[in-house]
């Protein structure tokens, strides 16, 4: 959906569907339970020509590029099991497009993954898992 898309849907009072406003309160929560850990808040739903990345935090000299899935049941399989090795490349991609727009300064990073699980419409259990997978390959070193 463009732009001008959301804004006509917003200005004419048209509900976003029910798995955006779920996605929206996961990463919430995601981005308070950061900040309540210290991590320092640099941007949330950064998109590049290859992928989008919910957020992007600052533990110390490390970047953090965080995944939120947020379900309202784990009966099928847990959240994580979503980022899968498409997801994953897509994410390494986008962190690059990021590192790039800093000028590719020398730094650490890491990709964590946030499960948000929900009931009755409320953040019931947040579970964090970091450092949950590397850089994709062809574009990690070793």
């Amino acid at each position: 959906m463009s732009f001008l898309e959301k804004l006509k849907a917003k200005l004419a009072g048209i509900p976003k569907p029910e798995h955006l406003r779920r996605g929206e309160l996961g990463e919430r929560a995601a981005k308070k339970f950061f900040q309540k850990q210290g991590l320092k808040f640099l941007a949330a739903n950064f998109r590049s020509a290859r992928g989008e990345i919910d957020l992007i935090f600052r533990d110390d000299d490390c970047l953090v590029f965080v995944e939120v899935k947020t379900r309202s049941s784990e009966e099928w399989s847990r959240p994580a099991a979503a980022v899968d090795a498409r997801k994953k490349k897509l994410l390494s991609q986008t962190a690059l497009d990021y590192l790039r727009l800093l000028k590719n300064p020398e730094v650490k990073f890491r990709f964590d993954i946030v499960e948000v699980l929900l009931a009755e419409g409320a953040v019931r259990e947040i579970r964090h898992l970091p450092n949950a997978f590397a850089l994709s390959k062809p574009y990690r070193y070793a």
